[in-house]
């Protein structure tokens, strides 16, 4: 079994997720601004659609997203800390 495959996957995934983090947080924080923008008081025409990408996510969506990413975080953070384990006691040094 290859030790470094299982540390490489784990940060992999890790990094997938805060990926998936950064894209809910957006989708979030547009269809806030599209809420403000339908919202302003202003004579000024606001196209609200201006703000939002092609995919019209939901803010329920994005809070889904952050759930599971939060989700498959903690299980990377898991197969990193088990494949620190098992090089520990491949080699006996326990820190």
């Amino acid at each position: 079994m290859n030790i470094q495959s299982a540390f490489a996957a784990g940060l992999q995934g890790y990094q997938r997720s805060a990926d998936s983090v950064t894209d809910a947080s957006l989708n979030i924080s547009r269809q806030n601004i599209n809420a403000l923008a339908n919202q302003s008081s202003t004579g000024a025409e606001v196209n609200p659609d201006q703000f939002v990408d092609a995919s019209k996510k939901t803010t329920a969506d994005g809070l889904v997203q952050l759930q599971q990413a939060e989700l498959h975080a903690q299980a990377n953070v898991h197969s990193i800390k088990t494949a620190d384990d098992m090089l520990g006691t491949l080699i006996d040094i326990r820190v």
